[in-house]
Parts: C-alpha cells; structure tokens; sequence
C-alpha cells in the first residue's frame, strides 16, 4: 500500500496512516535559519525519535504518541494542529536577545546575553510560513487560531513543562534555555502535547561551561548557526528574504562539523535520558 505523503518538513516527513493515524518519519536533515541545509547529520532521525518518545514519556502529559518503530518512525494520532508555536525562554539568546537590543520588545530586564530570567518569558509565533515570526495573543485570537482560555491555559501547561524539563535537564549537567512546543486538538476537542521534542527544538548548555555575557557553548544545532553567522550566510540570507530576492543556496557543512553535532546529540540524549544509544 502506498502512503499519502502530507507533508515533507523541514526534518521529518509525515505520511497519512488512515483517517485516525499519521506515521512521522524523522530524517537526519538538518535546517537553521528557517532554511533546509544540504547535509545531512548521521543518526539524527534516530536520536530524535528517542528524545521525543522519552520527552513524551517523562512529562506525563498527554500527548499525540502511539508507537514507535525504530530507527526512525513514530505512529501518532492525527490532531487539527493549532497553527503557532508556543515558546518558553529562560535566559536571554538568540532573537530574544536581537530584539531586546532593538528595542523590539520591552521586558524589565537588562539586555545580557545568556542572562538567566527572573521568570521564564512565554510567547507565540506563526506556524507553516517561510519564517515563523512571533505573534501577540490578540492577533492570534483575532485570526481565530486560538481563544483566550486556551491561550492562557497553554502559557500556563508550557512554564510547566519546561521547569520540568529544566529540571531533568539539570540534573544531568545541563542548562535548557528554551524550547519550543507544538500543540494539536482531537476529535472531542482536548488538547494534545504534538510535534517532536528534541534539540531542534530547544537550546541546551553545559552547566559546568555557562557563563553570562557570552556564546554559550551548546549540545543541540547552536553550533550549526554559529557558523552559518560567522560565514556571513545568514547576513545574505536576511538581505535577500528583506528585498523579496531569491533565498541563496546554503553551503554543506564541514565534516568536522557534522561529527561534532552528531556526537553532541547523542550525548546529550544519554546523559539526559539516562538509556544508551545503540
């Protein structure tokens, strides 16, 4: 039987099982920027699929998970996505950083990178466009994607998951800066915890190594964009997206690269997890 490919992600591809059930299967590519870059980081699909059916597992929340085949493939229920993405920030980095030194946004705090927040900060950002970019509850509200109750009784189940996820992550000698969660709704309209849960979705430090007021040395795809910064690509990229040009192709990654953030996923999920990668 041949599957009905309804989506080919930015690092998964998702497939329509039956009316009921989808089949994610995730890749080992990899994006930044928004951008789908032409390597590839070996063992990545597989890290993935066991960070998130660990995540899953550990929060105890419920969620959109029903099998996992490895290496690669999660069976998961079908939900009506909400159309946003819900992210949880505990320390000052990457576009929140950027945006507090434009003044693009006001928090009363003083804009030092990798700053620990007083609390964590909570906001949305669009879904499914060429660049997710954030969006207020009331737009979202107003565009119909969200109610009011529910915008604020996600804000509050996201806070909690990510101090609970913070705190696993501490233990196991690491800092979880932020992350980002995805959220979809089943047939009697219940709120399901969707998506994937692993480092292409939050930023994770090495406790031992953090230090305010700098680049922080990171086990998910931070090392990815660094270099894509220090090149000058991401310069290009955002010039060519403000005149409306073509996106410019974006180099392979160096070898040294691809082993480094390999190593580094995998680390960080045994040390976090607990279990071996085999």
């Amino acid at each position: 039987m041949e599957l009905k490919l309804l989506r080919r992600g930015k690092v998964k591809d998702v497939y329509e099982l039956d009316e009921k059930r989808l089949m994610f299967i995730f890749s080992d590519r990899v994006s930044a920027f928004d951008v789908v870059l032409p390597s590839v980081i070996p063992m990545k699909g597989y890290v993935l699929l066991k960070f998130s059916q660990f995540w899953f597992n550990y929060l105890n929340y419920p969620n959109h998970m029903l099998e996992v085949k490895e290496p690669n493939i999660m069976i998961v229920k079908k939900l009506k996505m909400i159309p946003l993405e819900f992210i949880v920030r505990g320390y000052i980095y990457g576009s929140l950083y950027e945006r507090l030194l434009k003044r693009e946004i006001e928090l009363d705090v003083e804009p030092v990178l990798a700053r620990k927040l007083k609390e964590p900060f909570f906001e949305t950002t669009t879904k499914y466009e060429e660049k997710d970019v954030p969006i207020s509850k009331i737009e979202a509200i107003k565009r119909g994607w969200i109610s009011d109750e529910e915008y604020e009784f996600l804000k509050k189940t996201c806070i909690e998951l990510y101090n609970k996820m913070y705190e696993r992550a501490l233990n196991a000698g690491f800092i979880l800066a932020d992350i980002k969660f995805e959220f979809g709704k089943d047939e009697y309209g219940n709120i399901l915890l969707a998506d994937s849960i692993g480092p292409d979705e939050f930023r994770l430090w090495p406790k031992e190594k953090y230090q305010e007021g700098r680049i922080q040395e990171s086990f998910d795809k931070q090392p990815i964009r660094d270099w894509l910064i220090k090149i000058g690509y991401r310069d290009k990229l955002e010039e060519a997206r403000k005149l409306g040009m073509k996106i410019p192709d974006p180099p392979p990654l160096p070898e040294w690269l691809i082993e480094e953030v390999k190593k580094r996923y995998v680390e960080a999920y045994e040390r976090i997890s607990g279990q071996k990668i085999t």
